[in-house]
């Protein structure tokens, strides 16, 4: 799983949809925006509704080795396992969305 930190929490890579762009679009505009990284392809996984925004959760494809690096937009980037997330210091939209992925597990 690829993980953001701006300034002192973790994140999954997201952003904003732009007017007429489509969720698989903007699932791979941002993970180019903020990592560098060019996912071939995005699927769709599920929505979380958070208290302020709604997140749609992608599954995009990128390269076995891609090394993510870290644009203007973020501090830092990596890859981790998903059992490691809960030990970082992330948002409670992360942490709820890392907890519905472990349950989702083997379902992709």
């Amino acid at each position: 799983m690829l993980v953001t930190r701006r300034r002192t929490k973790w994140a999954l890579p997201g952003g904003m949809l732009k007017r007429g762009e489509h969720l698989p679009d903007a699932a791979l505009r941002e993970l180019k925006e903020e990592t560098r990284l060019s996912g071939k392809s995005a699927k769709f996984l599920f929505e979380h509704r958070g208290r302020q925004k709604q997140h749609h959760v992608f599954f995009c494809d990128v390269p076995k080795n891609a090394k993510p690096r870290a644009s203007n937009e973020i501090d830092r980037c990596r890859w981790v396992h998903l059992s490691e997330i809960a030990r970082l210091a992330t948002s409670s939209p992360t942490k709820l969305i890392v907890k519905a992925l472990n349950g989702n597990r083997g379902k992709r």
